[in-house]
C-alpha cells in the first residue's frame, strides 16, 4: 500500500509541475524578434525536484501540451520538444543530485541550471539548424543568419531560467522538507 501511496503522490506532482509548465508558458513577452518566458525555468525547477527521470517528464510533457493545444505545432515538433525540454531537467537533475542525493548544495544546484538551460540552447539551435538547412532546403547563410537572430532571445531565456529556477529551489527546499512533501515528490514516502 505504501508503494501505491509513494506512486500516487509523485504523479500528482509530477502532473503539477507540468501544468506549471505549460501554464508559465502563456506568460511571454516578446523581445529581439523571439519571446522570452519563464518556461524554461519550471523545467529546471521540475529537475531540481523530482530528480532526472520525473522531472524531465514534467517538463517535457508541460511543454510539449502547450506547443500541441496551443503553440499550433504538429507532432514532430511537440515530440521534438518533449525531447529537448526533458533533456534540459534530465541534465540539470543529474549534476545537481550528483552534487548531493538530496539536491541541497547551492553551487551545484546553480551549476545544474546552467547547464541545463545551456542544454537546452544546444538543442533549440541544432532544431533550428536541421529545419532550415534540411527541412526547408534554405542555403547557409540563410540558416546561420536564422540561428545568429534566434539566439539572443534563446540566451535571454537561458539567463533569466538559470537565475530564477535555484531562487525557487531554494525558497521551495526547505518547506517543502518541513511539510514532508518533498520525500513525497522524489518517491520516498
Amino acid at each position: 500500500m505504501k508503494q501505491n501511496s509513494s506512486s500516487f503522490h509523485r504523479l500528482v506532482y509530477g502532473a503539477v509541475l507540468a501544468a506549471l509548465v505549460c501554464v508559465v508558458t502563456f506568460f511571454r513577452f516578446p523581445l529581439l524578434g523571439s519571446k522570452v518566458h519563464f518556461a524554461n525555468a519550471m523545467c529546471l525547477l521540475s529537475g531540481l525536484l523530482m530528480g532526472p527521470a520525473a522531472g524531465g517528464l514534467a517538463a517535457g510533457l508541460g511543454s510539449a501540451l502547450y506547443d500541441a493545444l496551443w503553440g499550433g505545432y504538429d507532432i514532430i515538433q511537440c515530440a521534438i520538444t518533449f525531447v529537448s525540454k526533458f533533456l534540459m531537467a534530465w541534465v540539470c537533475a543529474k549534476i545537481a543530485f550528483a552534487g548531493d542525493p538530496q539536491a541541497r548544495k547551492h553551487g551545484w544546484n546553480v551549476a545544474a541550471c546552467v547547464i541545463g538551460a545551456l542544454t537546452y540552447v544546444a538543442l533549440y539551435m541544432l532544431k533550428t539548424f536541421v529545419y532550415q538547412k534540411f527541412v526547408y532546403g534554405y542555403p547557409a547563410d540563410t540558416v546561420w543568419a536564422t540561428m545568429l537572430g534566434k539566439l539572443p532571445a534563446s540566451m535571454i531565456n537561458a539567463a533569466a531560467a538559470m537565475i530564477a529556477a535555484p531562487i525557487l529551489y531554494t525558497a521551495l527546499r526547505p518547506a517543502l522538507e518541513r511539510a514532508g512533501q518533498l520525500a513525497k515528490i522524489r518517491g520516498r514516502s
